[in-house]
């Protein structure tokens, strides 16, 4: 059973949660960046864009693995 966990990240059900957590997160950042705008607050829509910086790269990183998994799905080529 703790070896089924630890291998969870690395299946494409876990990819595809990883994937749709870091969305959810990218929700959150883009809130984050319209009110740092509307106050007019440099420092946290500087950190607004770091963190969707962050976000792109995790992305680019989950969607890497996607395809090294070796996944068939028409959408990801």
């Amino acid at each position: 059973m703790a070896k089924q966990a630890k291998n969870f990240k690395k299946s494409k059900t876990g990819l595809y949660i990883s994937l749709g957590s870091t969305a959810f997160g990218a929700i959150s950042v883009a809130k984050q960046a319209k009110l740092a705008r509307n106050d007019n607050d440099m420092l946290r829509l500087v950190d607004a864009a770091v963190s969707a910086a962050a976000i792109v790269t995790g992305l680019a990183i989950l969607y890497r693995e996607l395809k090294r998994l070796g996944d068939d799905d028409v959408l990801l080529g």
